[in-house]
């Protein structure tokens, strides 16, 4: 906001960035590859810049993500437990500077591993007597979610100031359990405090009893049970629809879901509506940092008409029915009552709950305020997902308005810079994402950096230039500033330059954005890097957006062709993307714990390394990473440590002021 009144006082800078945005509207020919910067090898932050203006030459040709290759024989060997072909795993080594409880296990060839399991599972369903036992636990858990979506207090409680309602465990236990001789002990158990590990109610029958699978030799699995309920500006059918379409679900809320997929239909919609339909599914949730380790599930979800004009889309683990050596991650009744409000332009009111088991023991301890709470995972993320898609589509269908400097962008090109900003948000939280599909790796104990994990991304290939690999490298720290400050700073032009390594003693300005939402710092913008006041060194496409969950600044650089192309609504899928940036968590839950209100920061860069290959990495590339990531992060945390002096600085001379005026008037 201050920079919207710095620009409305100085006329002139308004027509000066008139005249740059027109720039780029009208000479898409402009060739930007005279201000490349040649770089030593022997510095690996040149090495790093050079790298980086090579990407962004490719800003015509289209970088998706890779398509998963047909079944092999050596998936075929995986399906039929051939152990010839069991791969080792993917070298991770461990650094002595890393973290307690920072190691996340990488596996090898894992999109293999999925694929097959995927199959078995979409095998397994076909059985005649598996369908009944869906069916049947799949109605069961329509009948739960519906009472957990209604039911007040005792069965639910708030927590702390965030409004977020956790479940009563105990409450829950008489509610939903079948009391025999131990359960009492279990809700005492509980009632002095002991871990809260609620029993598995799966049913199976007198004649059928717990498979001996299910009776691991492992620790249970923790509970994590929340609900919200939120006004959401959509029509309840719609969402019903996005909810039951596997694909679209996967991309609207591709900050939660990293993975997706549709094993079998076993009840198919009669009426033209979701209404009875029932699906299987298995899907990856995770969250922006490959610390957390991803919670994979297989599920049913059932889409039923509950009452007019009330919708319930549930899901279900199915891993009692299949054999499974280790359950690490289960759905309970999961889901949202979609309830359409009349008289009120298509919004509906929806109340999320999810309920899970799952292990936390691999837990990184920067991460564990907010997983063993539940915040990391809480209902409150889907509605937080829900509200920014609908501010999105509005966005999308809105005409063109005018900047607050008065700068226009036709309509065509915004369409298209909104379409590829939606592009590279839903790449980002790929890239940072721990599923399964990421090999991570990290750095060796001789490196200083903390926490790092790097992989291979996409490969690159620039027209007239070989290909080349891509690097994705990320690390998290504890920023100790609130949230919403460190994401104003990391988003802001006019600071950028404190913490960039291409913006570094250059001039970063915000040429055009695009709102996106209530609030005015969710936006798209255009920001153009200057070496000098006619010179354009570098642009770049950024989307910020914040909301009660958390906080993302994402970007990708591009040429001044490529933006052109892209403000002149030339094809969004065009422009070659790589998608850098930072998401910023709270360090424990809103409105709970002692202290003041810390930020985690997950700094993220990807990047063309043409050094590198699958099997070779060279101490350069290592070297370089630690250098780019240790440096990003030191100067993070020194502009907020002079932030933060400043502060205390200002309030210990208004205090002085306030003294000293209150001294002159007793004197008077």
């Amino acid at each position: 906001m201050a920079n919207m009144g710095e620009n409305r006082a100085n006329g002139s800078g308004n027509i000066q960035q008139d005249n740059n945005l027109e720039e780029l509207f009208n000479n898409a020919g402009f060739d930007n590859s005279q201000n490349i910067v040649e770089a030593g090898e022997e510095d690996p932050v040149g090495g790093f810049q050079a790298a980086l203006m090579d990407e962004i030459e490719a800003a015509d040709y289209h970088l998706g993500l890779d398509q998963p290759p047909e079944m092999n024989p050596e998936e075929n060997a995986i399906l039929h437990g051939n152990e010839e072909f069991s791969s080792p795993s993917l070298y991770n080594p461990q650094s002595p500077q890393n973290s307690p409880g920072s190691e996340s296990s990488t596996n090898a060839k894992p999109d293999q591993m999925n694929r097959a399991s995927d199959l078995l599972m979409a095998v397994s369903i076909g059985a005649e007597l598996n369908k009944n036992k869906i069916i049947e636990q799949a109605i069961g858990a329509m009948d739960e979610l519906v009472k957990m979506a209604t039911m007040g207090e005792p069965l639910w409680q708030r927590q702390g100031n965030g409004g977020t309602e956790t479940l009563n465990g105990i409450q829950y236990l008489r509610e939903f359990g079948c009391f025999d001789a131990t359960m009492e002990d279990i809700i005492r158990m509980v009632e002095i405090g002991e871990p809260e590990l609620i029993p598995s109610f799966d049913y199976f029958p007198p004649d059928n009893p717990t498979p001996t699978f299910l009776k691991p030799e492992f620790e249970p699995l923790n509970i994590e049970a929340s609900r919200d309920t939120g006004l959401v500006n959509m029509n309840a059918m719609n969402i019903v629809e996005l909810l039951m379409d596997s694909k679209n679900w996967s991309m609207v809320f591709s900050s939660i879901v990293s993975r997706a997929t549709l094993l079998g239909v076993i009840l198919d919609t009669v009426d033209g509506s979701c209404n009875g339909v029932l699906q299987v599914m298995t899907a990856e949730f995770h969250q922006s940092t490959p610390l957390i380790p991803t919670r994979q599930s297989y599920f049913a979800r059932y889409c039923k008409m509950v009452a007019h004009g009330t919708w319930g889309v549930v899901d279900v683990s199915l891993e009692n029915l299949f054999p499974c050596p280790q359950i690490q991650f289960k759905r309970r009744p999961s889901g949202c009552l979609v309830q359409q409000v009349p008289n009120n332009g298509g919004a509906s009111n929806v109340t999320w709950v999810e309920h899970v088991e799952v292990d936390k023991k691999s837990l990184h301890p920067h991460f564990r305020p907010i997983v063993n709470s539940g915040f990391a995972f809480s209902a409150k993320r889907w509605i937080a997902v829900l509200h920014r898609h609908c501010q999105w589509v509005a966005t999308c269908m809105a005409t063109t308005t005018p900047t607050d400097a008065g700068v226009l962008i036709p309509q065509p090109g915004r369409e298209s810079m909104l379409k590829v900003a939606e592009k590279m948000t839903r790449k980002f939280f790929m890239n940072i994402s721990s599923c399964t599909e990421n090999a991570w790796m990290g750095l060796p104990s001789n490196f200083g950096a903390e926490d790092v994990r790097f992989r291979f991304g996409n490969t690159l290939t620039v027209p007239g230039k070989p290909p080349s690999n891509t690097l994705i490298i990320t690390t998290s720290v504890q920023v100790p500033v609130p949230v919403n400050v460190l994401f104003d700073f990391l988003r802001n032009e006019h600071s950028r330059h404190k913490w960039d390594l291409l913006s570094k003693e250059r001039l970063v300005r915000e040429l055009a954005y695009v709102i996106t939402g209530e609030n005015p710092q969710n936006r798209v913008s255009v920001l153009q890097v200057n070496s000098s006041p006619n010179k354009i060194e570098i642009l770049y496409l950024q989307e910020s957006y914040t909301d009660e969950t958390g906080s993302y600044i994402v970007f990708t650089p591009m040429d001044t062709f490529a933006m052109s192309l892209i403000l002149n609504g030339g094809n969004p899928n065009d422009p070659c993307i790589l998608s850098s940036g930072f998401a910023i968590l709270p360090d424990k839950p809103p409105g709970q714990g002692d202290g003041p209100e810390g930020s985690i920061l997950t700094v993220a860069f990807q990047s063309a390394d043409n050094l590198s290959s699958n099997e070779l990495i060279p101490a350069l590339t290592l070297k370089t990473i630690d250098v780019i990531l240790s440096s990003t992060v030191a100067s993070i945390r020194d502009a907020m440590v002079l932030m933060d002096s400043l502060f205390i600085e200002l309030q210990v001379f208004l205090a002085i002021n306030g003294c000293l005026e209150g001294n002159r008037g007793d004197e008077t």
